[in-house]
């Protein structure tokens, strides 16, 4: 115990040359300047010596607010003066200066308080590091000191950006800097010459800051006077009982504003009247003589010259005060010039988000297209050229789609996984396809009624078999970690890399589908028995096994399709019903029989459904019957379709 005293003694004893050193260091004198607000730690009142600290100039400034915020600097409870330590065990400090970061010793927690800021204090000394941040060597702590900027800017943080801008060598950073800086000129500037410059450069420009920035330039208060002022930063004049002013706010603006008596509610009028009832009469009126609004409002006005009641306004003085007041906006974010210039940026702006709006409801429309062109192409086979109405078409989709989900089961590579997938779905949806037409369809040829009921039935029976495999829970078909994100064009218009992928799978299986119909046997055979069937037959080819290849083909596309669409939607029994009405609608309305129609006729249907979701966002419902009555509407126009068949096929 001794031992360990007299260790301690010879510690203080070295450790004093160190605090008296320190004492002197213009650091310290400035901290002792503004102990008593230090040491008293209120948010209320720490903010002068924040600013002292910060505006010192002094290189230990930041050292300062560093341990600061991170409640490391101590205070000796002797002598007042500051340091920082770390705790070297329960007991026992390791203290150093914060005018050069010497050690000055290893001393007993006992002579020392520690100070503790809240957080509200930490985020002010925050706020005032960010100044010695954007000049700070780490290129990370110069990128964390712009995003407290961003997240919070203040005035001060104007000045020390303009500094810190000569100095950036990175030019990613320096880039950000510089628009930080007009950013911030917008609100903080001092003069409204440089305010507007910095909003003139800002024109076209779509992000959401620069929106931010310039909004509250524009905020406006509603006012009311006798006569419209003649003044600069008057905006547009307001009509009682309009959408932007309605008739109650136009007259409690009044009666705040002390041009009007304030108005009594016809139930507490009510009430004051059946409260002052004196022998059948109110004020002298007999009661039932008040069978009128003009009547009450005439006995609530005696009242109130007789002192029973508070004088309240009638609807005839209501019309009055506002017939004889004028309502107007009043700018207050700014001066009138700089409103002039942040309202003209602001309607370029507004006209440049319109167009990319635009835009981007054309890639969505795009997209969609896309993806019901997926569907229906295979469907454009076996109904378009064969004249078959599969109404299983939609769980071939699904096979295509649980086909996916289960090879991912077995090859844990999303990429490769894929690319397995898709020519597995299509040799079983062609199979699928095969059969069913061998079983069924081949049957059926020339007997639509009979061909969609026996589909249909077939379309619910492989809906129970999924669920009866796979249950009724969604399974995920996960795409490949390329196709996360999306393709931001800025800040209005983005395309996922999914949705690119199935556009571009799209246009592989138009290429795909126009090689086979035009450059191979099989294609010429089918336009063969499509145009002619006897006539094919008479030149050796087999119809029927041309029928069956047929329909294999449109299964077997349909297969693929359920993959694609398997990694945008979501994985489950039901999911071929989503697009079976679609597939049919986009067939019908391209032209039967026709490729290019299908194209035509998905561009239409996506581009008509997104539109209708435009206007009508919030009843997806909706938007379904409105587009399925307007393809009725076109039909009627158009029974053929955008291209109709010509020739023998046509006329079968």
């Amino acid at each position: 115990m001794l031992r360990f005293v007299a260790s301690l003694f010879v510690c203080l004893t070295l450790a004093l040359p160190a605090f008296a050193q320190q004492a002197d260091a213009p650091i310290q004198q400035l901290l002792q300047s503004q102990s008593d607000l230090i040491l008293e730690s209120s948010r209320r009142t720490i903010a002068p010596a924040i600013d002292a600290l910060a505006n010192s100039g002094l290189p230990e400034a930041q050292v300062v607010m560093d341990k600061w915020q991170a409640r490391e600097m101590w205070v000796n409870e002797e002598t007042g003066l500051f340091v920082y330590a770390e705790e070297v065990d329960r007991d026992t400090l390791r203290i150093f200066d914060f005018a050069d970061g010497s050690e000055i010793g290893t001393v007993p927690d006992d002579g020392f308080d520690q100070l503790k800021p809240n957080s509200g204090i930490r985020g002010m000394i925050g706020t005032a590091l960010v100044q010695f941040q954007l000049s700070d060597p780490n290129r990370a702590t110069r990128q964390r000191a712009l995003d407290a900027i961003e997240r919070g800017a203040e005035e001060s943080h104007l000045a020390a950006l303009r500094a810190s801008i000569p100095t950036e060598e990175d030019a990613t950073i320096l880039a950000r800097k510089q628009r930080l800086e007009r950013l911030l000129t917008i609100a903080y500037g001092e003069t409204d010459a440089e305010r507007i410059a910095a909003i003139e450069s800002f024109a076209g420009d779509l992000s959401v800051d620069v929106r931010a920035a310039l909004n509250p330039l524009v905020a406006t208060r509603v006012e009311a006077a006798e006569t419209l002022p003649d003044a600069d930063d008057i905006g547009r004049v307001l009509k009682p009982g309009s959408e932007a002013l309605t008739r109650d706010d136009a007259y409690a603006l009044l009666v705040r504003a002390d041009l009007a008596k304030p108005r009594i509610s016809r139930e507490d009028q009510r009430n004051a009247l059946i409260a002052n009832i004196d022998n059948g009469s109110v004020a002298g009126i007999q009661v039932a003589t008040l069978d009128s609004q003009a009547a009450r409002d005439m006995a609530y006005a005696a009242l109130a010259d007789q002192g029973t009641v508070s004088a309240v306004a009638t609807e005839a003085e209501v019309d009055d005060r506002l017939a004889n007041h004028v309502f107007y906006e009043r700018y207050i974010g700014a001066p009138p010039e700089v409103v002039a210039a942040a309202q003209l940026a602001l309607r370029a702006i507004e006209n440049k988000v319109a167009l990319n709006q635009a835009f981007d409801l054309g890639l969505d429309a795009l997209s969609l297209a896309s993806i019901y062109f997926l569907a229906a192409i295979g469907l454009a086979i076996t109904f378009g050229v064969m004249g078959v109405i599969n109404m299983a078409h939609g769980e071939f989709i699904m096979m295509g789609a649980y086909t996916g989900y289960v090879v991912q089961l077995f090859i844990p590579d999303y990429t490769l996984s894929i690319l397995v997938a898709i020519p597995l779905a299509f040799a079983v949806t062609f199979g699928a396809g095969v059969a069913m037409e061998r079983l069924v369809i081949r049957w059926l040829y020339h007997r639509p009624l009979e061909t969609l009921l026996a589909t249909f039935g077939i379309s619910i029976a492989l809906q129970q078999i999924a669920k009866n495999i796979f249950g009724t829970q969604a399974r995920p078909l996960t795409a490949p970690g390329w196709l996360d994100g999306s393709l931001v064009i800025n800040d209005i218009v983005s395309i996922s890399f999914i949705r690119i992928a199935i556009f571009v799978l799209a246009l592989l299986f138009l290429a795909l589908f126009l090689f086979v119909m035009n450059r191979t046997r099989l294609g010429l055979e089918v336009r063969a028995v499509t145009q002619n069937p006897r006539m094919a037959a008479s030149m050796g080819i087999n119809p029927d096994k041309i029928n069956m290849l047929t329909f294999g083909f449109g299964s077997g596309i349909a297969g693929i399709a359920g993959v694609a669409i398997g990694l945008y939607a979501k994985v489950t029994s039901e999911m071929g019903s989503d697009y079976i009405v679609q597939s049919f609608m986009t067939v019908v309305v391209g032209g039967v029989g026709n490729i290019w129609g299908t194209l035509l006729g998905a561009t239409m249907v996506g581009s008509l459904q997104k539109g209708i979701e435009f206007l009508n966002p919030s009843n997806t419902l909706a938007a379904q019957t409105y587009m399925i009555l307007f393809i009725i509407l076109f039909i009627q126009f158009r029974p053929k379709g955008i291209i109709a068949l010509k020739g023998r096929a046509a006329e079968a």
